[in-house]
């Protein structure tokens, strides 16, 4: 049995996750019911899901909760009641299970005392650092009783947790050679720490360091640790090297058959795709989707550009990059969609969140998407014609909108950070554009390396839409090669097979 803990995950239904991590994690549960794996993902259930967005009459945000759609709750069987002990009290807590194929999601629900109920309201969202504490105490403790009593340790292949917040059940449930960690995020925000008297009042353990971080933990007690890049792992070589003799790196992918336009992958599955019949399936897609389009905004895009940033709103993701470039290109060539969301507490997302709502009310060819989904996700990275991946350099650990896209055929324009180094070649299958290394010139106020960057992306930008305009068959000869270079490297089956090769060899049959 495989059971991963993971403080969010993306169902194609409910609203139980807030971004990249869920959304990964949600493939990994339908490959592994795809391929009929012993799999079992351990995470809270979120009465008001994360957050959504509407707008006050000056384009001013407003947070809301989500409903969880009456459907997903009816496919959820509770029934198993388990009772931990959290802030010295009694808390009962209910196992919702939900199913497909072998694999299995179980959602934790506090139902008693009435404090408990509201730790897990909203994914990501606390009103202090002590209630954030006790939420993923709450998880932890939760998955220790569901695995000795719901499962068996004599049963457990392998626990899996799933970036820091998941790393305090090695303190519960002590099953030494079982645990590996898996690291998510390269910055900072990714490791939290919680002061050491929380540990001490919870678990009644005096650590050494005043502040404890979760990811040293989790560290600590696996036998293994991965990155989720080849590029993660170069960076995590420097920031954990107390731990490198653990570590190794699995690059991410993506569930093929979730992800993938159905008319594609049929036309694929049947053996060689012509360059002729999968422009004619991408423009039948495109359509469509001009189509889905006017639900957010009446829109004639005729035969322009469509150009994607999607994903959370945050400042080293850049959108100032998408805002800049919508600002310096003729409407009369593309038609920007944009979309994703902050966290309701992130001040500089906030901004853009109102930016990009501004730009969709005052410029005709743009497209904000605010209360992005998985079903927005799935229309737009299937449909547009480029997507533009910006983050700072360094600060993306995999990300996977770009292979997502490029299986369906969607080239990306990206900086040479992350995983996608290990797919695109440059003009080939897709397009990068330079980063400015620090030092690389004496900067002044107009001239900083950020800047240039800004610059560099936008000359490969119109590059791009050139080749678009004036040459189609080669921009489409581009799209394919994308599609054909990344359909089998960037399967989340794939990457299954590296983390798990003895099961998944069963699973599959072989």
């Amino acid at each position: 049995m495989i059971i991963s803990v993971t403080p969010d995950l993306a169902l194609d239904e409910g609203f139980t996750y807030a971004g990249g991590l869920g959304v990964l994690e949600g493939d990994k549960f339908y490959a592994a019911a795809k391929l009929n794996l012993p799999y079992k993902v351990l995470t809270l259930f979120y009465n008001q899901g994360y957050v959504d967005y509407e707008f006050d009459k000056e384009g001013n945000p407003i947070p809301k909760p989500q409903q969880q759609p009456e459907s997903f709750l009816k496919k959820l069987k509770g029934g198993d009641i388990y009772t931990i002990q959290l802030r010295g009290e009694d808390v009962r807590v209910e196992a919702l299970k939900y199913r497909e194929g072998w694999a299995e999601a179980v959602f934790f629900k506090p139902v008693e005392p009435a404090w408990a109920q509201h730790l897990t309201d909203r994914l990501y969202i606390e009103n202090s650092l002590e209630e954030k504490f006790l939420k993923y105490t709450l998880l932890a403790k939760a998955a220790a009783e569901y695995i000795k009593s719901g499962v068996g340790i004599e049963n457990v292949e392998f626990i899996d947790l799933q970036e820091s917040y998941a790393c305090m059940l090695p303190l519960i449930l002590k099953i030494p050679g079982k645990y590996r960690v898996v690291i998510h995020t390269a910055g900072p925000w990714g490791h939290p720490s919680f002061p050491r008297s929380f540990f001490e009042k919870e678990f009644g353990y005096s650590f050494l360091s005043e502040d404890v971080c979760l990811t040293e933990i989790g560290l600590a007690a696996a036998s293994e640790a991965f990155a989720v890049s080849a590029k993660h792992f170069e960076q995590l070589l420097k920031i954990i090297p107390h731990f490198t003799e653990k570590l190794r790196y699995v690059t991410n992918g993506v569930c093929v058959k979730r992800w993938m336009s159905p008319e594609l992958l049929l036309a694929f599955s049947k053996g060689y795709l012509n360059l002729a019949d999968f422009m004619k399936i991408r423009k039948g897609i495109r359509s469509k989707f001009i189509e889905y389009l006017q639900q957010y905004k009446n829109i004639d895009v005729k035969d322009r550009m469509l150009v994607a940033w999607c994903r959370r709103l945050t400042g080293y993701k850049r959108p100032e990059f998408a805002k800049k470039l919508v600002e310096d290109t003729s409407s009369k060539d593309v038609v920007f969609v944009l979309a994703g969301k902050p966290h309701p507490q992130d001040g500089i997302g906030l901004e853009y969140l109102k930016t990009f709502y501004r730009l969709h009310m005052e410029k005709e060819n743009v497209v904000f998407i605010p209360n992005y989904t998985i079903q927005d996700a799935k229309e737009i990275l299937k449909s547009v014609d480029l997507l533009l991946f910006t983050p700072v350099y360094g600060l993306e650990a995999c990300g996977t909108s770009y292979m997502k896209a490029a299986i369906n055929g969607v080239p990306t324009l990206s900086i040479r950070d992350g995983g996608i180094v290990e797919f695109v070649v440059d003009d080939v299958n897709g397009w990068f554009f330079d980063r400015i290394p620090e030092g690389f010139v004496e900067p002044t106020a107009a001239n900083q390396p950020e800047a240039l960057e800004y610059d560099a992306f936008k000359r490969k930008f119109r590059y791009i839409l050139e080749i678009y305009k004036g040459n189609p068959e080669r921009y489409y000869k581009v799209s394919l090669n994308a599609l054909s270079a990344f359909i089998t490297k960037a399967s989340i089956e794939r990457a299954l097979s590296e983390y798990y090769p003895k099961i998944a060899r069963i699973g599959c049959g072989v």
